[in-house]
């Protein structure tokens, strides 16, 4: 039986994940590089695989939908993994693509159920 996740079953804690949180398994797109766990992602809209969402992106994947749980290589081939779509996260362990703040998406990934919070400590 094939896995979609190289790492299942590993645990490396960090600071990503401060919360409850929902997951849903997602294609990256090829050509999306390399992408670390954390990577705010986009879904373009005529394919539904996802890309680091970039906010002058034109295809739909402008508007960030979800958080990258594991890293990736989607430099030569579509790419099978997992994205956190609810929770609460820490805001310094998210990865914005380029033009993208935390207060720029807060509104759009609030409105989604996802929550970006400072932890403490």
């Amino acid at each position: 039986m094939a896995h979609f996740n190289a790492n299942e079953g590993t645990y490396t804690p960090d600071r990503l994940v401060i919360g409850t949180y929902r997951a849903v398994k997602v294609t990256i797109a090829s050509g999306g590089g390399i992408l670390a766990r954390g990577t705010l992602l986009g879904q373009i809209t005529a394919s539904a695989k996802r890309i680091k969402s970039l906010s002058a992106a034109a295809d739909g994947s402008q508007l960030p939908e979800s958080i990258l749980a594991e890293a990736v290589d989607a430099t030569a081939a579509d790419i099978e993994t997992t994205a956190y779509i609810a929770g609460e996260f820490d805001v310094d362990a998210v990865i914005f693509g380029a033009a993208h703040t935390a207060a720029s998406v807060d509104r759009e990934l609030r409105r989604l159920g996802i929550f970006l919070s400072k932890t403490q400590g």
